[in-house]
């Protein structure tokens, strides 16, 4: 590993360890400001929690932000039963195939509730239904309550915020390509990937920039987001206040090397560098940034893939924001994501923050007012 030292690696494990589904993001608010806060220009939040810091180029102009949204899925109590059991609502979307027999945790007023997902026993199912998928809202979490009053008394109420009780870890594994060794990686385990990765490589940006005093001809704006999960909404006001000339959106990529997927419902696999997304739900990337950013990969030896997604990121609402702004959006590819417990390559990660940082360098006035002088035909 370069850039992935035992510095960065501890705050990845503290920040993909954190609570903060969307809605609830002060703690990895807090640990991304506590991390970043030494070597950005300015630092400062938006009126949704999503927190922007600044680093200056040799010239003002042009705003390039470099988003990353620091929400994970997770869910919110939406009653307490008079058997002192928890029903829930999603916050983000999840699989009800992934939920059973899980840990959660949820926050009080007073502290930390541990809790495990789970439903009416299948030994009393009749036959017919044992083969069907439990549905979220036939779910319930029990925290160990036997009544209502049992519930509240450890501080639950209706609101709390849940999240999955999983830690993060690592692996180092031998890498072979055509039966031959290829080097090592490490690979990751934890929840919170998407988008804990993002927000950590837009923080590991900004850091190589200001660590290794590498010049850039513009301001750039890294971000980490609020409620993406919940409709892009942290988004929407970031771009709104930073006016941004260009955007660089980092999130996950679902990572298509497992039983089942076809290459063309997910083309991006788990250590064969960060994807770049030609069309999302959301967005087409803008053509000559997704060039530009094509060229500096293929110069400087860096891996990548081509994706395609049918899900929505941040830039999602980003290129639409004011005059419209030239975004493309370049993932780390990850298994299982919105689950308990997602994998992903420290190699892919690294790779994404030296490709961020080599496209940034190129980023001046007159590349940028180029990806939107369209010419008359």
């Amino acid at each position: 590993m370069v850039l992935v030292d035992q510095h960065s690696l501890k705050f990845m494990e503290e920040l993909t360890n954190c609570f903060g589904p969307s809605g609830f993001e002060e703690e990895p608010s807090k640990i991304v400001r506590d991390y970043v806060t030494r070597f950005s220009d300015k630092v400062y939040s938006d009126k949704l929690g999503s927190l922007i810091f600044e680093k200056k180029g040799t010239a003002g102009r042009p705003t390039v932000l470099i988003p990353g949204h620091m929400d994970e899925v997770g869910f919110i109590v939406s009653s307490i039963n008079k058997q002192g059991f928890l029903t829930f609502n999603p916050l983000g979307g999840w699989s009800d195939q992934v939920l059973l027999g899980q840990r959660v945790v949820v926050r009080t007023n007073q502290g930390m509730v541990s809790g495990v997902i789970a439903s009416k026993p299948p030994h009393l199912l009749p036959a017919v239904e044992r083969t069907k998928v439990v549905v979220m809202n036939k779910m319930f979490i029990d925290i160990g309550a036997s009544n209502e009053e049992e519930a509240k008394a450890m501080g639950v109420r209706m609101g709390n915020p849940v999240i999955p009780e999983s830690r993060f870890s690592t692996i180092k594994k031998k890498v072979f390509r055509d039966g031959k060794k290829r080097g090592e990686d490490v690979i990751a385990f934890g929840k919170a990937f998407d988008n804990r990765i993002g927000a950590w490589t837009v923080a590991e940006v900004v850091r190589t920039l200001a660590e290794k005093n590498i010049k850039h001809p513009n301001t750039v704006i890294g971000a980490a987001t609020t409620l993406e999960e919940e409709g892009l909404r942290g988004a929407r006001t970031t771009a709104y206040i930073t006016k941004p000339d260009a955007c660089i959106t980092l999130d996950t990529d679902i990572a298509g090397d497992v039983p089942g997927i076809e290459v063309n419902e997910a083309a991006a696999k788990m250590g064969y560098g960060p994807s770049l997304t030609t069309y999302d739900s959301s967005m087409i990337p803008n053509q000559g940034l997704l060039e530009l950013v094509i060229r500096t990969a293929e110069k400087s030896k860096i891996p990548y893939q081509l994706s395609q997604v049918v899900s929505d990121t941040d830039a999602g609402v980003i290129h639409m924001s004011n005059a419209g702004c030239p975004s493309i959006a370049i993932g780390v590819p990850a298994r299982h994501l919105h689950s308990h417990v997602g994998l992903f390559s420290m190699t892919d990660a690294e790779n994404c923050v030296r490709l961020v940082v080599e496209v940034v360098k190129q980023l001046d006035k007159k590349t940028v007012d180029g990806f939107t002088n369209h010419a008359t035909v």
